[in-house]
């Protein structure tokens, strides 16, 4: 319980201090937001290989999950985050302060990929719904789920 009120009250820091001015008002930089390498996670295809390896970083929690990649400026591309749900269900993201155009990829229970949403366009506030329940998203940079070739069917691994 502390830790969900201590991350409100970051949240609300936050928010206010992104749109806040100065006594001369000039408004107020935003920090760069660190990436966080939670874990190691495989894409793996369907003849069980290694597709590639990641640093991803674990959104498992509301405050994580409401704010996702915002307000990062660049990603590495062997870097990416990955969304973590306690079910399987329809799931809605946008790019609502997203400055880094992504690739979402959408896994069943089964960490198995159940659909794409490709080439998310930065700032956009559209919808991207996973086209069937999913579990858990990944969010790498645009264009990388075509170069790798990851198809529905492949799947992933996480270790920490």
């Amino acid at each position: 319980m502390i830790n969900k009120l201590l991350y409100f009250g970051l949240t609300v820091i936050i928010l206010f201090c992104s749109s806040c001015k100065n006594d001369e008002g000039k408004e107020i930089e935003v920090q760069n937001i660190e990436f966080r390498d939670d874990a190691d996670l495989y894409l793996i295809n369907k003849a069980d290989d290694t597709i590639k390896t990641l640093d991803i970083e674990i959104a498992d929690d509301d405050y994580s999950r409401a704010t996702g990649l915002m307000y990062r400026e660049s990603m590495e591309e062997t870097q990416g985050m990955l969304f973590v749900y306690q079910r399987e269900s329809i799931h809605n993201f946008y790019m609502k302060n997203t400055y880094i155009p992504l690739d979402l990829i959408f896994f069943d229970s089964d960490s198995t990929i159940v659909s794409f949403q490709k080439d998310a366009k930065p700032l956009d506030e559209s919808l991207l719904p996973s086209q069937v329940p999913a579990q858990f998203i990944l969010e790498i940079n645009a264009g990388l789920s075509e170069r790798w070739g990851l198809k529905t069917g492949d799947r992933f691994s996480v270790q920490q």
